[in-house]
């Protein structure tokens, strides 16, 4: 298995980690490590359980791969690259998705901004800079993001430009501190942990990132977006009756899960604890 790119590089002192949760994303892989910045650290790979050659490739890119045992969900796998990321030593870790979509280039940065202690998390948003539309977003995809980002900024008292942005950059103590076990396996865990960092008071920052839609990037179809609507919905929903006292919900308790609660304890009495090993996730 292949190793880290050699050395510790760094920004301020903290070191950056590029998680990417894959599935069957062999055709626009390698299009994104390519473009990965060198002060990226540690370059981390989690595949859902995918039936292409995405493990292959990561491999041969020279990434951590961890791979789960079945197809777990969207959610399951960030969980699994940030407990990955966190105990490789990653102070910041940058979500990058290996469909393309996103500019890795941006993650210098999207990390420097947590690094220099400007903001706790930070989003790379299509709105700012009006390139969501040039770059090919669907059109209904465009509004239903502009609707439900203006019922979020009104219910949670959040300015943010967009809350469904996919590429983001948080710090080890955010990634820690949240009870992300808490959250959706399913696409909704996006919104969820921006919900969490909303309502524990967390400083969030945006930067202007241009969008590409092709044939082989990603694409959430239609009835999975609108499932998504209706969680986002019910997720700020859920934020704002907690911030006003009136219900508690272990998604915003202090108390939930979170990341790191018995997971490597019960993943050493498997005896997987070799970094780069392809590993199971735990149900």
């Amino acid at each position: 298995m292949a190793r880290p790119a050699e050395g510790i590089r760094m920004i301020n002192g903290k070191r950056v980690a590029v998680v990417m949760p894959a599935f069957n994303a062999a055709r626009t892989l390698e299009k994104t490590v390519r473009e990965l910045p060198e002060i990226v650290d540690f370059k981390i790979l989690v595949d859902d359980f995918s039936s292409d050659e995405t493990v292959r490739l990561a491999e041969k890119l020279g990434l951590l791969v961890f791979q789960h045992g079945q197809n777990y969900g969207y959610g399951r796998n960030q969980q699994t690259c940030y407990r990955e990321a966190l105990t490789a030593g990653a102070d910041i870790v940058v979500m990058v998705h290996p469909d393309y979509q996103y500019t890795p280039l941006l993650v210098t940065a999207m990390a420097s901004m947590i690094a220099y202690n400007v903001y706790d998390v930070v989003l790379g948003s299509r709105i700012l800079g009006g390139s969501a539309l040039k770059g090919g977003m669907p059109v209904y995809k465009y509004v239903a993001n502009r609707l439900l980002t203006a019922f979020q900024n009104l219910f949670t008292g959040a300015k943010l430009s967009e809350y469904h942005s996919g590429y983001r950059a948080y710090s080890r103590e955010v990634l820690m501190s949240l009870p992300l076990l808490e959250n959706s396996d399913d696409f909704v865990f996006d919104n969820e942990i921006l919900a969490q960092c909303i309502y524990f008071r967390y400083r969030i920052g945006e930067v202007s990132c241009p969008t590409k839609y092709f044939d082989e990037a990603s694409s959430v179809n239609f009835s999975r977006s609108v499932k998504y609507g209706f969680g986002v919905l019910a997720t700020t929903l859920k934020c704002r009756l907690q911030q006003l006292g009136l219900a508690r919900y272990r998604l915003f308790s202090p108390a939930g899960r979170k990341l790191m609660f018995d997971y490597y304890a019960l993943r050493s009495s498997s005896g997987n604890t070799d970094d780069g090993k392809r590993v199971r996730a735990l149900s």
